[in-house]
């Protein structure tokens, strides 16, 4: 039997989640937590096989929650379960040594898999999470360049973009020519649709 515990701060996702898991022959739910703080009290005391984490909860993120596992060095495996694809978010559960990462938008069945796979000792990621680590590694945007696209994204003018980051206009439109060029776009709308697919923004 292997033992589970669930910290999801949407209760109907909790509930559901719960319920689902304890369908299955081999899984037990032996606990779980909308908040960070009480998920990490209760795996200190109940020492269940698996955690399954979701990262955005109050008092204590997920990852917070993983780290501490980790620094403690308590047996259980820690499975991240997001909406999250962020580089950052995935380079945090790697340092945090999880066995699991996937997203929230993934079939039950994968996750269900998963657990079984952590348990056995096995790594599992989701593959986007893979080829936004991949894509983001090829970003050639500045920092500069991706606040001014982030600006620009809610269709203002050169000018008022100019004024809100308090540079001239003609160093706005430098950096978004330098932008399109880099990206190999002709515009703004195309420039946000490729930042965006590639998970840069």
């Amino acid at each position: 039997m292997i033992k589970i515990y669930l910290a999801e701060d949407q209760s109907l996702l909790n509930s559901a989640l719960t319920q689902l898991l304890n369908l299955e022959d081999d899984f037990q739910v032996v606990g779980n937590a909308v908040d960070g703080a009480k998920a990490w009290q209760d795996l200190q005391v109940l020492k269940p096989d698996v955690a399954i984490l979701d990262i955005e909860m109050p008092k204590m993120t997920g990852l917070e929650v993983a780290l501490q596992v980790n620094k403690k060095n308590l047996q259980e495996k820690v499975i991240i379960l997001t909406t999250f694809a962020q580089k950052a978010y995935f380079e945090q559960a790697v340092l945090a040594n999880v066995s699991g990462y996937l997203l929230k938008d993934s079939p039950s069945e994968e996750l269900i898999a998963a657990i079984r796979d952590v348990s056995a000792g096995k790594t599992i990621f989701a593959p986007e999470l893979v080829v936004n680590m991949i894509s983001a590694e090829n970003n050639p945007l500045s920092t500069r360049e991706l606040e001014i696209l982030k600006v620009a994204e809610s269709g203002i003018t050169t000018k008022q973009i100019a004024q809100q980051l308090f540079l001239s206009e003609g160093t706005v439109r430098n950096y978004l020519s330098a932008v399109f060029s880099k990206l190999g776009v002709h515009n703004r709308i195309e420039a946000i649709k490729v930042v965006k697919e590639n998970k840069w923004l």
